[in-house]
């Protein structure tokens, strides 16, 4: 089988598993051990992949912060903290109409900040805000892609485990990718923010609300927020490892719970099975995404992939343009995770070697690509037909909302997100001026 052909056998046969239904971490690695054998590569190479995943996976300690991140989102959801905070901003931001859509990203944003867990976003604004939404005036595809694209800023906003494992194949400080985050996920707000307010000019002006005092409001919001900063704000001024940090936010939301009266053992274990569930599915890709890379990259692939990247040519922004729209075409078919471990490393060094007459070089010009990645890899969540915080919002909504009608919802806030990316590559002080 020649050079050309090998590779794209082997991505072919991975889509095509992937798409059947089968595991993801058992078709990636089951795909590099049967391209092993068809190959010339020799049996020995199995010793290579065991070498490569004790080392990019197994021991290396910044995946730590994936599992302890996990958990602190868990048990603020698991224990009622996260929904009693998000009840109060919800009846403090939601006086009228706009201010109900507004309120909505805002509860997003703090779901985002404490717990980085896209699912858990989805599915908690679906069950509070949608009743209020709809009450508000909203139609139904509105409130269906504002809760959608709301929930699906967990990934992007820090801690995002997401940003973790981008910082880990890029090679980058994760402090810096936080921090880079930071104008870029700012930026999505403004800009949901103002479309939601567009169609909210002509709904009823005021909706019944009532406001909690200013001391209701601290109370629940104080505790949830003051755990935010710190993390954030522990990693970002150099004061602790992402791992470090991610162990001072599961510890301080099991204090939280304690502080609300909502600790018990049954809340405790519960969160820490779906820790281990979540942490092994995430480790389970990674290690087979470790397998395929290696024999991918082995039998050509790699090349292949940029010889069809400089086809396009070689201008610098024309290869970051083929890269982004590959990235979003693949975010159709395939889950971040598998586009970040397959493709991240082969793209990783083509962008590092050019001049995009930006400035940026070194560490700040792959934490800016880094960025784009992240950006463009959230709205895989969104596309049709495998985004899957359209999957959670239609299980959690059952029969409220229709798949079409959620599918129509989020095409503006899809639009958007591409906007938004256009911007982050014209102005890239956006990314790095909060380093």
């Amino acid at each position: 089988m020649s050079d050309t052909l090998l590779p794209l056998a082997m991505a072919a046969l991975t889509l095509a598993g992937i798409l059947a239904g089968y595991r993801v971490a058992m078709v990636l690695a089951g795909s590099a051990a049967i391209f092993i054998l068809v190959s010339d590569l020799p049996i020995a190479f199995f010793n290579l992949l065991v070498s490569r995943i004790y080392a990019n996976v197994l021991s290396n300690w910044l995946l730590v912060a994936i599992p302890m991140f996990i958990f602190m989102g868990l048990i603020l959801e698991t224990s009622g903290v996260a929904e009693r905070s998000l009840r109060a901003a919800q009846r403090a931001l939601g006086g009228t109409a706009a201010g109900m859509g507004v309120s909505v990203l805002v509860i997003g944003i703090l779901l985002a900040a404490s717990s980085g867990i896209v699912g858990a976003s989805v599915v908690l604004l679906a069950l509070l805000a949608l009743p209020r939404l709809t009450e508000s005036g909203y139609d139904r595809p509105t409130s269906a892609g504002l809760i959608a694209a709301s929930g699906t800023l967990a990934i992007l906003i820090p801690p995002s485990v997401m940003l973790i494992v981008l910082g880990d194949q890029l090679q980058t400080p994760v402090p810096d990718m936080f921090a880079g985050a930071i104008g870029p996920g700012l930026l999505l707000v403004v800009v949901y923010g103002a479309l939601v307010i567009w169609r909210a000019r002509n709904l009823p002006a005021a909706v019944h609300a009532d406001r909690p005092s200013p001391l209701r409001l601290l109370l629940d919001l104080g505790p949830l927020l003051a755990l935010v900063v710190s993390v954030l704000g522990s990693i970002i001024a150099g004061l602790a490892t992402p791992t470090e940090a991610s162990g001072l936010g599961a510890f301080g939301a099991l204090l939280i719970t304690l502080f609300y009266g909502r600790f018990s053992t049954a809340m405790l274990m519960k969160a820490a099975r779906q820790t281990v569930v979540t942490t092994s599915l995430v480790l389970f890709v990674m290690i087979g995404a470790t397998c395929f890379s290696a024999v991918f990259k082995a039998v050509g692939g790699d090349e292949l992939i940029k010889a069809g990247i400089t086809a396009f040519g070689t201008e610098p922004f024309v290869v970051l343009a083929v890269v982004m729209g590959a990235i979003f075409l693949l975010g159709f078919v395939l889950d971040w995770l598998e586009i970040t471990l397959i493709l991240v490393p082969i793209f990783a060094p083509i962008v590092a070697g050019l001049d995009f007459g930006n400035g940026l070089s070194g560490d700040a010009l792959l934490v800016w690509f880094g960025i784009l990645v992240a950006v463009n890899l959230q709205t895989s969540f969104l596309t049709p037909p495998f985004g899957f915080s359209l999957f959670y919002l239609r299980g959690a909504v059952g029969d409220a909302l229709s798949t079409p009608e959620i599918y129509r919802g989020v095409l503006p806030f899809i639009a958007l997100q591409l906007l938004v990316l256009a911007l982050l590559i014209v102005f890239p002080g956006l990314i790095t001026g909060f380093i």
